[in-house]
């Protein structure tokens, strides 16, 4: 919420100005971009009388939590809204899809996507690790790093077997891979392209990359079979210093002190636990 948003809600509906794709989060399941508002049922029907919609279309009342309604008043209520817009309703196979919904105090009208769950599907590829972060996971850091791609040049160069860059390429974020593994990089770039995605894989360690990027997105090794000492830890960090503006570290172990003698100012962070085991996420400039 913070990186997308700039804001936090304490409730599960946020309100903001921003037009975000649902799609892009698995923490939001749906969007409202509002049309008509009005502190009345009655005052928001006059409003929604005067849209003439050229496509069919469908109304759905979107419940809220702290505003229940019984079934039968929802469907009266998408009755209700439906028979004053100026068009043709389709119930099964709308063009466009409304919702109407009770919201702080008042009643909010527009048009409805739901979120679909992209990283769900990210979960079928043909190489995967047991350490590798979740898809689930990998999306909302790249969202973290990464809230408005436009015009911004990533890098993940401690890619592994591919799953942020899967997930950062399914939102046509312009990004690149590498890994000092050549052993797991052929099954990196097959997982990138069993969904149809494409983008630079390059065998090579970190501290000899010398292109810069706006980003870069570091899961930091620390499975048996790539442990790394506290002052490879800092070597890493202060390479990636030199080539990112901004830079998010996803780690298991704390970290903080090796960061600010890299030079970073840690500027945010989350914590993603699964059962007993955490990583932290870390947002540095």
């Amino acid at each position: 919420m913070r990186s997308l948003f700039g804001a936090e809600s304490q409730t599960n509906i946020l309100e903001s100005p921003l037009k975000i794709d649902p799609s892009r989060s698995p923490f939001i399941k749906e969007r409202i971009t509002v049309i008509f508002e009005g502190v009345s049922l009655q005052e928001l029907l006059k409003q929604v009388s005067t849209l003439k919609v050229g496509e069919t279309f469908k109304v759905m009342f979107v419940k809220n939590a702290s505003a229940e309604e019984t079934f039968e008043n929802r469907r009266s209520i998408e009755r209700e809204v439906g028979l004053e817009i100026n068009g043709v309703a389709d119930i099964r196979n709308p063009q466009r899809l409304f919702a109407v919904m009770n919201v702080n105090r008042r009643w909010v009208f527009g048009d409805y996507m739901k979120s679909e769950s992209v990283w769900f599907r990210h979960q079928q590829k043909p190489h995967s690790y047991s350490t590798a972060l979740s898809t689930r996971v990998a999306r909302a850091v790249v969202n973290i790093a990464i809230p408005d791609p436009t015009g911004i040049k990533v890098i993940d160069p401690c890619c592994g077997i591919g799953t942020v860059l899967v997930e950062a390429l399914s939102m046509g974020i312009d990004i690149v891979g590498s890994d000092n593994n050549p052993l797991i990089l052929a099954g990196t770039r097959e997982n990138i392209a069993h969904f149809g995605l494409s983008c630079e894989v390059k065998f090579i360690d970190m501290r000899d990359i010398t292109n810069h990027y706006d980003v870069a997105i570091i899961d930091l090794p620390y499975n048996l079979c790539s442990v790394i000492s506290p002052e490879e830890q800092l070597e890493m960090l202060q390479s990636a210093r030199g080539i990112a503006k901004k830079v998010v570290v996803v780690t298991v172990e704390p970290i903080d002190e090796i960061l600010i003698k890299a030079g970073f100012d840690i500027v945010d962070r989350a914590i993603a636990k699964k059962g007993v085991f955490s990583r932290e996420v870390i947002v540095c400039k």
